[in-house]
């Protein structure tokens, strides 16, 4: 690996790492719950198993090849399928953040959503960096069944909602994929707190306008 390459990778160790305890810090992930992975020129790297977000090491990352084997540092998270298959899906996407956060996980497990589409599109934010987010049935953690169901829907969707669960988030970027990691669940949080409110949703015209000006594809 050519020096260019360990530096860059070096970074995103540490951008991992800085994130990692930034979303620990403010409550949006607890205990060892939540991984990262963001990809690198020769594979991706991973939050290792049962590894606390708050307290990540960089040079202890697990490094996985770009088939998804185990190459360097410690064990990776069970859930390293999950990832796989949305990069596999989503040759754009630089990143993945899949937490199990409050209010985003207490949408995953509310009776009646809409398989297709979870949450409303309450504000245009939520509309830019999420746009749709299809609702994936309940496996049992580490079902491996999970990764072909992520895979059916990665390629039209940058995020998913698993079941009694929590969200898988992918992004261009890490700092992307925070940032829309975030975005859903301040939208979810909006969206239990709406609840038996009269809401008034971003309509058809306004959300074509923002696909129109920000060349959304959702």
């Amino acid at each position: 690996m050519g020096e260019t390459h360990v530096t860059k990778e070096n970074s995103l160790r540490e951008e991992i790492v800085a994130f990692g305890r930034s979303m620990f810090e403010r409550g949006l992930t607890a205990g060892s719950s939540g991984n990262i992975s963001a990809r690198v020129d020769d594979g991706w790297l991973l939050t290792p198993t049962n590894a606390c977000l708050g307290r990540l090491d960089p040079a202890r990352l697990a490094k996985l090849d770009r088939e998804g084997r185990h190459v360097s540092g410690d064990a990776p998270s069970k859930e390293a399928f999950l990832h796989r298959s949305m990069y596999e899906e989503r040759s754009g996407a630089g990143a993945i953040v899949h937490l199990h956060s409050t209010h985003s996980a207490a949408v995953s497990c509310m009776d009646g959503l809409d398989p297709a589409d979870c949450l409303p599109p309450l504000t245009a934010y939520y509309v830019m960096k999420i746009g749709r987010l299809p609702l994936i049935p309940y496996h049992r953690p580490g079902d491996p069944a999970l990764g072909p169901a992520i895979r059916g829907l990665a390629g039209k969707h940058s995020a998913v909602l698993l079941a009694n669960h929590g969200p898988v988030v992918s992004g261009t970027t890490l700092e992307a994929a925070v940032y829309a990691t975030e975005e859903l669940e301040e939208t979810a949080k909006l969206f239990l707190l709406l609840r038996g409110v009269p809401t008034r949703h971003l309509d058809r015209a306004q959300i074509a306008e923002l696909k129109a000006a920000f060349k959304l594809d959702i």
